[in-house]
């Protein structure tokens, strides 16, 4: 397969909105009794074509979702958002998890569920199409939309590419 480029950003003075994807409760059995911590997954974005996200884990909630955004802002990369939706059809697959993202007519809005919905929401995508197949794993889920959204080309790049215009690019 393809080599990953990912356009990885840094988050330097970008204003990033966040979001909890999922918050877990782990319990540890020891003989003093139980002891409970949390994992959250965390999407940050600057609904701007800038998303990333992260998991954090601590002993509270609130500290999970804060290192959970610590680690989210290291993990960024640029979509590229053409009119609000994305530039052409991309499948992608993360462990059991496959995801489908096709871009949609101005008006629709984000028509994708729970997890796929909060990472495209976050990067500014405001008309697609998104189907979720096979595990609803959010974890894997959203590692599944980040290598679909990472793998979209700009229109732009593939016309210099091909050497044709930009025109020939989008209507054959």
């Amino acid at each position: 397969m393809a080599k990953n480029s990912f356009n990885k950003v840094k988050a330097g003075d970008l204003e990033l909105k966040e979001k909890v994807v999922a918050i877990n409760r782990v319990t540890k059995t020891t003989k003093g009794g139980r002891t409970f911590s949390f994992s959250a997954l965390v999407v940050v974005g600057n609904e701007n074509g800038v998303v990333g996200h992260g998991l954090g884990k601590a002993k509270e909630v609130q500290q999970a979702i804060t290192k959970g955004i610590d680690d989210a802002k290291k993990n960024l990369i640029k979509v590229p958002v053409m009119h609000g939706t994305i530039p052409h059809d991309q499948f992608a697959k993360e462990g059991a998890a496959k995801v489908l993202i096709k871009p949609a007519a101005h008006g629709t809005g984000v028509i994708a569920g729970g997890s796929m919905r909060a990472v495209l929401e976050s990067a500014g995508v405001t008309d697609v199409l998104a189907k979720s197949l096979g595990s609803a794993n959010p974890h894997n889920v959203v590692k599944a939309t980040f290598k679909a959204l990472g793998l979209l080309r700009e229109p732009i790049s593939v016309a210099r590419t091909r050497t044709v215009s930009l025109k020939k690019v989008f209507n054959g």
